[in-house]
């Protein structure tokens, strides 16, 4: 279930339902699911965390490969296409990385609480939630 939400997000659909668009445009999402009436971002502090883990974890890799396995540039050149290797892929899957970082949210507020009925609708195939 996790591997499919956070799936889902990669292709910038919605974590729940996996039909409606997360973007309207560029990188501002809708403020809801148009299929499920998901709300993407019901507290705008809980996506930040989420958006810093995707996005700081792929430039650490560039930081240990500068600092840690030694890549040291003797030219300009070499300098320039390390930077356009590590800045474009980054910048190529922002809108994926939001996206993830969206599916995180839903699945904290699906595993911590806020959205228990969804963990249940999850997990079953339908009928109606425990009392």
């Amino acid at each position: 279930m996790i591997r499919k939400t956070l799936l889902q997000g990669w292709r910038r659909r919605c974590p729940r339902c996996g039909e409606g668009e997360l973007f309207r445009r560029r990188l501002e999402t809708f403020d809801h699911c148009a299929t499920c009436d998901l709300q993407f971002q019901p507290d705008h502090g809980d996506t930040l965390m989420f958006m810093v883990i995707t996005d700081r974890i792929p430039i650490l890799f560039g930081v240990i490969a500068v600092y840690f396995l030694g890549f040291r540039s003797s030219s300009l050149p070499i300098t320039i296409a390390f930077l356009v290797a590590m800045t474009l892929p980054l910048l190529a899957t922002l809108r994926e990385r939001q996206g993830v970082a969206l599916a995180m949210v839903y699945l904290s507020r699906v595993y911590l609480g806020d959205l228990a009925i969804d963990r249940w609708h999850l997990t079953t195939d339908g009928g109606t939630p425990p009392a």
